[in-house]
């Protein structure tokens, strides 16, 4: 596939593209949006052939059927990630943001503690806020390679004991971390320590770079099964998200019967065009379309990562998976009002504001490079000259 083609998607009512001004005041007519997490580029002809085959039915009505939509899921899991969920635990749901919140309202309660490592995606928040539920916000601590590291000695003391759950994401989102086998069995053990149940969202799970591997949480911790929710999606990997559809996965059965009777108590149906589009992406022709965009998105790092870290005081978080970069600010010596005012006025781009994803994220920005080469070149230049000051 040509990820170069360029694809037109202002006035096409696109979050991404047409809410930038009202987000950061940068115009889609001359500014590059970089916060929103999806991609610019053109879907692949088997999503395509996936929308065609429902429209062609000529009717849209309620539907059966989600064997085939389980069992998609189920080869995609196995072939991709080594790990042989079992089809009776899915659940399908409107997005996982929802999902989430539909988690934390099954499994906990008003003004319990919800745990979660700092910065991370700003959903997080919001869910935990909007449910009543308190954000016991834990932060990451930065290692001597640049990469994002636990450190559980400290967590042990920082915990209040209202706590009732841990939430993470994994990979980890924003600076693409992608937590081996090892820490992710330390979470687990943190857990069980302080009896406490994990969401773990690998939505992101999918667009791993070259010389990492993502591990399941179920694979890598099964001694955690009795308190593990596990969620994940087509929608980052495909870029289908405007289908609003994820997939939640209990092993336990105890608690896949608790979220089955809220699940059922709000009447959600699956969406139709979701389920459609998630069995065509977890399929053959996807995994090769899959490995063809990772290699695409691995040149946008490199290129990206040398452009930025070639302009002092900024340095860019090593990437080991997802198209999210995680740029620190720090060294510029300014606030991050004033960096990032330079950023929507001098380079008219709009990035996400680490203010908004938790403790720790102050002096960063993360940027989205799911777009075309040439504007992830257009966007390092833009940014060496709005700190041209700074060389």
């Amino acid at each position: 596939m040509n990820f170069d083609e360029m694809t037109e998607r202002r006035g096409t009512d696109s979050s991404k593209w047409d809410n930038m001004q009202a987000f950061s005041g940068v115009s889609p007519q001359d500014g590059i949006p970089m916060w929103v997490a999806d991609m610019d580029f053109r879907a692949p002809d088997f999503l395509q052939d996936a929308v065609k085959g429902l429209l062609a039915t000529a009717n849209y009505g309620y539907f059966c059927g989600m064997e085939r939509y389980y069992e998609a899921v189920r080869w995609w899991m196995q072939t991709r990630h080594g790990w042989a969920c079992d089809p009776s635990w899915m659940f399908v749901t409107y997005g996982l943001g929802n999902a989430i919140a539909m988690a934390l309202q099954t499994f906990t309660e008003p003004g319990d503690g919800v745990v979660t490592f700092t910065p991370v995606y700003h959903e997080f928040e919001a869910k935990i806020r909007k449910t009543g539920r308190v954000n016991t916000q834990l932060p990451l601590m930065v290692r001597a390679d640049g990469t994002y590291a636990m450190d559980f000695d400290a967590y042990d003391a920082m915990l209040t004991g209202g706590e009732r759950l841990v939430l993470i994401s994994s990979p980890h989102n924003p600076a693409g971390r992608v937590w081996s086998g090892e820490e992710l069995n330390a979470i687990a053990e943190f857990c069980l320590r302080h009896d406490l149940l994990l969401i773990s969202d690998e939505i992101h799970h999918d667009l791993i770079l070259p010389g990492y591997r993502h591990v399941p949480m179920h694979v890598a911790a099964p001694q955690i099964e009795d308190r593990l929710i596990m969620m994940t999606s087509a929608s980052k990997t495909f870029n289908i998200a405007g289908a609003r559809t994820g997939c939640v996965i209990i092993p336990d059965a105890g608690l896949r019967q608790r979220f089955a009777d809220f699940h059922r108590s709000l009447d959600m149906s699956p969406n139709l065009l979701g389920v459609a589009l998630t069995r065509a992406a977890y399929s053959p022709e996807g995994a090769a379309w899959v490995d063809e965009l990772t290699a695409y998105i691995q040149g946008n790092v490199r290129l990206f990562r040398d452009k930025v870290n070639a302009i002092p005081g900024l340095r860019a978080m090593p990437m080991q998976s997802t198209y999210l970069a995680w740029v620190d600010f720090a060294g510029t010596g300014m606030a991050p009002d004033e960096f990032l005012g330079r950023i929507h006025r001098d380079a008219r781009i709009a990035p996400t504001p680490g203010t908004e994803l938790g403790l720790g994220g102050a002096t960063y920005l993360r940027f989205n490079l799911g777009t075309l080469r040439a504007r992830i070149a257009e966007a390092g230049d833009r940014l060496r000259a709005a700190f041209d000051d700074l060389q």
